[in-house]
């Protein structure tokens, strides 16, 4: 993908660890990329083996916006009626807060890692 800043299109097919499936996101969660991150989430969530959590690994995003809160917000009520839930790994700071002041700050289970 041209642009170094827009998520990682390979995120969709995951990887599976156990009852956890890992999708990675790199680059901003912004405007300009949510249909990507919403294409990815969704197809993760759909290959995903039933009942286990899908896991964002955001290791390498730094920003995210109100936007991408939205689309990931979007993923976790997807994921809750197909039987998922959907953890973030390793959220920046700024996500954190951005998390907080949306008041989200409980809407999803956070990792200090990755599994696997």
């Amino acid at each position: 993908m041209a642009d170094e800043h827009a998520p990682v299109p390979e995120a969709a097919a995951g990887t599976e660890h156990h009852d956890r499936y890992v999708v990675r996101v790199s680059g901003d969660m912004d405007m300009d990329h949510a249909g990507e991150l919403r294409e990815t989430l969704a197809a993760a969530l759909s290959q995903a083996p039933e009942g286990a959590a899908v896991t964002v690994d955001l290791r390498n995003s730094s920003f995210c916006d109100s936007t991408g809160l939205t689309t990931l917000l979007d993923a976790r009520r997807h994921g809750a009626r197909t039987g998922h839930v959907l953890r973030l790994a390793t959220p920046s700071h700024q996500l954190l807060r951005l998390l907080e002041l949306a008041g989200s700050s409980g809407s999803f289970p956070l990792d200090a890692s990755v599994p696997g």
